[in-house]
């Protein structure tokens, strides 16, 4: 037996709990659908649900879910991630490994002839390609996991690069949206069109057209719909006008460290009409960087500073990412871009738990309120990699600092009379009680540590009338 099938054997024979020496699984479903069904809400800024209830989207990418994993390996994947709170899971129907012609785990392909418009369904259950999926996206749901519903690769319809044929036009594509929509109308899931393209002409934005169009017949318009594009673009440039676009979303992705994606959020934050934003697709953890191994390797460092700094500009939430694990790479695959480490063995890096303590944060004050708010910042600002970056609500403010340098916050830009103020750290979640002090003038703060990258905070605001917890705990 070769040495990456007996990790993958040692792995599905696991039943340890995920969680390491700080981190403590949910016992229940990440998310509560008796909540209701998911809308943008009344100040178009989040998605919540029916109740009013916010969603913080929490995603991880999975994009080759549907396509190289059984069901085995799907069970432990998704429980991994539901014992770290991700919301939302975005992987791909038609996928980008030559998803129409490599056949999925079980040897069944998606369509017959390359088809859009034949879908290669067989009699009975749990012996087709779309049987994988439905038993994928229910075993989520069961979960409390959104599915991110990726119809189609992008190379499918902007054959710029990739493996895969071109196979739509706009007629097709709308036969195939409707016949999606209708299978999977009653799932609890969000689309997500594109698949790392951008629109290169009338044509393109006709089959993305044509598939939203398809897709809301078929499932009578009950789910959100957004666009993923390419590296260094937001979907806003050709969609945000459309009707059928629920809200933005950008990829900052994988050219260099330090991507400022906070002025990607910031620049769709201001559009009108107003929509929620969300960096989809920030830089992977173990991903070479601009896909360049020998200039280093994305880090829990580089993912955090993407992470904090896109929402709090402005994201309604964001999208984690692993190199190996968007690609559910072992021994046997081509790596992609040098994917070096199984995915089974990359499901709890660091960057991964970092994403627990981050929801942790964000849901630990009310969110429906939140702003970005620079002008909190008097002193000690930058626009390079320590750049720093607020947000606040009525009652409290965040405000992280990437490289634990000093700084200088205004005062009164929140409700009270007095400010309790706290340090949270976004490595391990823990939080340290500064103490109290007039909400007025400014205040001089300085983290613990050195100034490096990695040492990064978040200095916390509250309103000492609230009485709030410890941010991060309920």
């Amino acid at each position: 037996m070769r040495p990456g099938t007996i990790l993958l054997a040692l792995f599905l024979l696991s039943t340890t709990q995920f969680a390491d020496a700080d981190g403590i699984p949910r016992s229940g479903p990440s998310v509560d659908f008796s909540h209701g069904d998911l809308k943008v809400s009344d100040n178009n800024r989040f998605l919540v649900h029916e109740d009013g209830t916010c969603l913080f989207y929490l995603g991880d990418t999975a994009w080759e879910l549907f396509h190289r994993l059984n069901r085995e390996e799907t069970e432990k994947y998704l429980e991994n991630r539901r014992q770290k709170g991700f919301t939302v899971i975005q992987a791909v129907a038609l996928a980008e490994l030559d998803g129409l012609r490599v056949p999925n785990a079980y040897g069944h392909k998606p369509l017959i002839d390359n088809n859009p418009t034949k879908p290669d369904i067989k009699e009975g259950p749990n012996n087709d390609y779309w049987d994988h999926v439905d038993w994928i996206i229910k075993k989520a749901n069961e979960k409390g996991i959104y599915i991110g519903l990726l119809p189609t690769w992008g190379d499918k319809w902007n054959k710029r690069w990739g493996l895969g044929p071109k196979v739509f036009t706009p007629d097709n594509a709308c036969i195939y949206g409707e016949w999606l929509g209708q299978r999977y109308k009653n799932a609890q899931l969000i689309w997500i069109l594109g698949g790392d393209r951008n629109p290169e002409g009338k044509e393109h934005i006709m089959i993305t057209d044509a598939m939203a169009e398809g897709i809301m017949k078929g499932d009578g318009g009950t789910h959100l719909i957004t666009f993923h594009p390419q590296g260094g673009a937001s979907c806003s440039k050709w969609f945000h006008k459309k009707d059928w676009l629920s809200f933005n979303m950008l990829q900052s992705g994988h050219g260099g460290r330090d991507i400022a994606n906070y002025k990607m959020i910031e620049k769709d934050y201001h559009l009108t009409p107003i929509k929620p934003c969300i960096d989809g697709e920030p830089r992977y953890e173990d991903h070479p960087v601009n896909w360049k191994p020998d200039q280093g390797w994305f880090d829990d460092r580089d993912v955090r500073q993407a992470c904090y700094w896109g929402i709090f500009a402005g994201g309604m939430g964001v999208t984690y990412g692993c190199h190996d694990i968007w690609q559910m790479w072992q021994p046997g695959r081509d790596p992609i871009s040098a994917a070096r480490t199984p995915w089974y063995l990359t499901l709890d890096l660091p960057g991964a738990w970092d994403m627990t303590h981050l929801r942790n944060l964000m849901e630990s004050r009310p969110m429906l309120s939140r702003v970005p708010d620079q002008s909190l910042i008097v002193a000690g600002q930058s626009e390079g990699p320590d750049h720093i970056q607020a947000t606040r609500g009525r009652t409290y403010a965040f405000i992280y600092v990437p490289y634990g340098q000093k700084f200088e916050v205004a005062l009164g830009k929140i409700s009270g009379n007095k400010v309790r103020a706290w340090w949270f750290c976004p490595r391990d979640g823990k939080s340290t009680l500064i103490g109290e002090f007039e909400n007025s003038g400014t205040k001089k703060l300085n983290p613990f540590g050195e100034k490096v990258k990695g040492n990064d905070w978040v200095l916390v605001l509250d309103d000492a009338s609230k009485n709030y917890p410890a941010p991060g705990t309920d």
